[in-house]
Parts: structure tokens; C-alpha cells; sequence
């Protein structure tokens, strides 16, 4: 594989607030994004007072975040929820080398498709046998990042970009795949009206340094309960 490429800017990776072991963390950039946005767009201007101390939060480990995530793919949120919960019960511990051991009639029997069970353990095996550099994602940039992630079966940039702004809490990650990030922009910013993706990117460059921050309230807008991965 070839050398990972690094980031220009090593602050790439901020620090979290309160991340201990297992419980929520939240970046330590949020207040600061949130000045900047209210002062720069009229849109955040107005969104970002009514949700008050809500923001970004993530929890867990990459491994399990990248699991649920594929488990989680092209079914509704509870449904998700239920098989993750019956998958997880087969683990001592939802770790690659312990995944790899289970019997895939056993995860079938949990409501995984054979085409998840596939995925779940190409997600394992690359991090098993250290095809992922884990360790070095905090001074690698976005793009490289992407690049790894998405080599990995069922995992496309959509997933990857997700896995930036909620486990990694990249700040500056703009998801122009995501369905609910253009409706939002189109219901907050165009009345409505269709948005393209080049619409799209005229809105955000008001956001920068600080996408991820935006896309966050843009989702708030359509459902107030925060997500958490």
C-alpha cells in the first residue's frame, strides 16, 4: 500500500470534551465553529440558538462504529437497532478477532443478509491484519482517510464521510452524497426548490472552515433528536 498521505494542518483531529472510555465525547471546536457560522450565514444565524447545547457527540470504538454502520445499511433505524442488538450478543466483545471467530449461520440467525455477514468480516479482516493505519488517522487528512475506508467491502464514501463527522468529529467534511444534507439546504436556503450539488457547495462555502458543524444543524432541521453513531 502506499505511503498514507498527511495533512497539511495536524490540528486535523481536535480534541474531544468529556471523552472517557465508552462515554459520549463532543469537540472541543464547537463554540468556536457555532461564532463563526451565526456571524457568516443567515441560516445558522437562526438555527443554531434553538437547539441550545445540543451538538455532535460520538461514542465507541472505529471497529464499531464501521460494524454498525454496515449492519445499520438500507434498513430503517429500529430494525437496525434490533439485529445489532441480537449480532452483538454473539460477541464477548464486538472486536475484529472475536467477530472472525463466530459461524455464519450464527449471524445469519441474527437477522444479518449474507451479503453483511460478507462485509462484517472484510471490515474485520482489515483491521485484523492492519490494513487500516488506525494509529496514523489522526495526522492523515479527510481524503486519505476516504480512501482506506472505501476499500473495504460495503463501505462506500458516504459511510466514510460519515465516519469523519461522527467518530472522528473531522470538522470541515461537506457529505454532498447525503439525501437529508440536500434537503435540508433546499428547505433552509431555496425555498423548497430542487438543489443541486453545485447549489450545494455555493451554500457551504460560507460554512468553511466548519461543515461539519453546518450539515450538523442542517439535520437538526429536519429531526431534532441528534444522531449519534
Amino acid at each position: 500500500m502506499a505511503p498514507a498521505k498527511k495533512s497539511a494542518t495536524p490540528a486535523a483531529a481536535p480534541a474531544a470534551i468529556g471523552a472517557t472510555p465508552g462515554e459520549a465525547a463532543t469537540p472541543a471546536y464547537w463554540a468556536d465553529a457555532c461564532k463563526h457560522l451565526m456571524r457568516k450565514d443567515r441560516v445558522m444565524k437562526r438555527l443554531i440558538p434553538q437547539f441550545g447545547d445540543a451538538r455532535l457527540q460520538t461514542r465507541g470504538d472505529a471497529f464499531v462504529t464501521l460494524a454498525r454502520s454496515i449492519v445499520g445499511q438500507q434498513i430503517s433505524v429500529k430494525a437496525a437497532q434490533t439485529v445489532w442488538d441480537r449480532f452483538s450478543l454473539l460477541l464477548p466483545v464486538v472486536q475484529p478477532a472475536a467477530l472472525l471467530r463466530l459461524k455464519v449461520d450464527d449471524m445469519r440467525a441474527a437477522g444479518l443478509s449474507a451479503r453483511k455477514v460478507d462485509y462484517l468480516v472484510d471490515l474485520a479482516l482489515h483491521f485484523d491484519d492492519g490494513r487500516l493505519h488506525v494509529m496514523d488517522w489522526a495526522s492523515m487528512d479527510d481524503e486519505a482517510i476516504i480512501q482506506e475506508l472505501v476499500a473495504i467491502r460495503g463501505i462506500g464514501r458516504w459511510t466514510a464521510e460519515m465516519f469523519l463527522i461522527f467518530h472522528l468529529m473531522r470538522p470541515n467534511v461537506l457529505p454532498l452524497d447525503d439525501v437529508g444534507l440536500i434537503n435540508g439546504i433546499s428547505q433552509n436556503y431555496f425555498s423548497g426548490d430542487p438543489v443541486s450539488r453545485s447549489d450545494a457547495r455555493e451554500v457551504a462555502e460560507a460554512w468553511k472552515p466548519w461543515c461539519s458543524v453546518a450539515t450538523w444543524y442542517i439535520w437538526r432541521s429536519l429531526d431534532p433528536l441528534p444522531v449519534t453513531y
